[in-house]
C-alpha cells in the first residue's frame, strides 16, 4: 500500500493564515481550524483540516495522529467560516466500518479530499468502494457535535 499524501508545512501556515483572516471565506467553506490541548505537553495546537458538515455535526478525517490529543467531553475550538465555536469531539479509530462509512460520506461532499486516502471516482462521480474501504483502514474519522 502507498503512503497517503500528507501537506507541505508550508500549506498548513497559508491556511492557519487564511482562515484567521478577513479572507476567510475563500477557503473556510471547506476548511477549518481545530484548536486542543496536548496530552502531556499541556500546550495548545492549532492545525488547518477539511471538512464537511452534516447538521449540528462536522466530519474530520486524518492519517496523522494529533487526534490522539482528542477526548471525548472535553471540548476544541473550532474557527468555522470565519468564527471561534466550541465542539466536542470524537475520535473513531479502531470501528473501520464507521470510518468507512463516513469517509464515503464525506467524499460525496468534499471530493478533493479523495487523493489523501486514495479514491477513486466511478463514471457517476461517486467514491469506488472499494478505494474507500482501503482508505479507511489508515484514517481516523473525527465526529465533532458543536455546541
Amino acid at each position: 500500500m502507498s503512503q497517503p499524501a500528507t501537506v507541505p508545512p508550508l500549506v498548513n501556515k497559508t491556511m492557519k493564515f487564511m482562515l484567521r483572516s478577513p479572507l476567510h471565506g475563500i477557503v473556510s467553506k471547506n476548511f477549518l481550524l481545530i484548536t486542543f490541548t496536548g496530552r502531556r505537553s499541556g500546550k495548545t495546537y492549532t492545525t488547518p483540516v477539511s471538512y464537511s458538515r452534516d447538521g449540528d455535526y462536522l466530519y474530520v478525517f486524518t492519517h496523522a495522529t494529533w487526534w490522539k490529543n482528542l477526548h471525548p467531553g472535553v471540548p476544541v475550538t473550532i474557527r468555522l467560516r470565519g468564527r471561534d465555536v466550541q465542539g466536542l469531539p470524537e475520535p473513531v479509530a479502531e470501528d473501520k466500518q464507521a470510518v468507512a462509512a463516513g469517509l464515503m460520506d464525506h467524499l460525496q461532499r468534499s471530493p478533493y479530499d479523495a487523493s489523501f486516502y486514495g479514491v477513486t471516482f466511478d463514471e457517476n462521480k461517486n467514491p469506488k468502494a472499494e478505494d474507500v474501504e482501503k482508505g479507511a483502514q489508515t484514517a481516523v474519522m473525527i465526529r465533532i457535535r458543536l455546541c
